[in-house]
């Protein structure tokens, strides 16, 4: 689909909501160039650039990436892209970080995967990763070619601390924690929507029905 005007976006959910699944079914779809926080994290890191030092070490003390230095990183990313349409995945995770994209740019759209919490335990606890890649497989209903194997690499795949349902629990209770305040924010913008459901092939149709509409070119008026 050829886009007729700019379109930002910013996808949300929780751990294991199917975020990733979808946003790559957006870009592909409607030609958004799909931006991971988590890649670009990563990027730098690997990088050694000055934010990605400064990052390493909060992360390896434990700490939360400062809301600044998130945002800085981002939105230097973002402005190398300056006249694409995006959609933007693990960012922002708090209303700070929110103001800070707002500032910048206008959102036209946030979509909210709303999956129960039940669901997602029963989900990570079938998922499987290429650590070195990131590339994530669920045993369930995205399954590697060959069992245990990384599709493009061959390399084992591992299952991470984190997707223990202990950590999982965790984790959801600090998503839900951090990020309701982010929903509120964009609810009260009016450009808040969300998605229910269980399973991510059932919730992407009313996704990409949305855009569809979304994104059509605005038919005039015959006077």
């Amino acid at each position: 689909m050829v886009l007729q005007r700019i379109f930002r976006a910013v996808i949300m959910g929780p751990p294991g909501s199917g975020k990733g699944t979808v946003s790559a079914r957006i870009a592909k779809t409607f030609g958004l160039k799909h931006i991971s926080s988590g890649d670009i994290l990563r990027a730098n890191i690997e990088a050694q650039t000055e934010l990605g030092l400064l990052m390493k070490s909060c992360i390896d003390q434990g700490q939360l990436v400062p809301d600044d230095v998130m945002s800085r990183l981002i939105l230097s990313d973002l402005r190398a892209m300056d006249q694409s349409s995006w959609l933007i995945d693990g960012f922002p995770r708090t209303v700070s970080q929110s103001e800070a994209l707002d500032d910048a740019y206008s959102v036209d759209t946030v979509i909210n995967l709303n999956v129960p919490f039940q669901t997602i335990k029963q989900r990570l606890s079938s998922r499987w990763t290429h650590l070195l890649s990131g590339r994530v497989y669920n045993i369930d209903f995205n399954p590697p070619k060959v069992p245990g194997f990384d599709d493009v690499t061959g390399e084992p795949l591992a299952q991470r601390d984190d997707d223990t349902p202990e950590t999982v629990t965790r984790r959801l209770k600090a998503y839900q924690t951090q990020t309701e305040p982010v929903l509120e924010y964009y609810r009260s913008k009016g450009v808040l929507e969300i998605f229910s459901g269980t399973e991510t092939n059932k919730i992407w149709p009313h996704v990409e029905a949305f855009l569809h509409r979304k994104l059509s070119p605005v038919k005039q008026k015959v006077a």
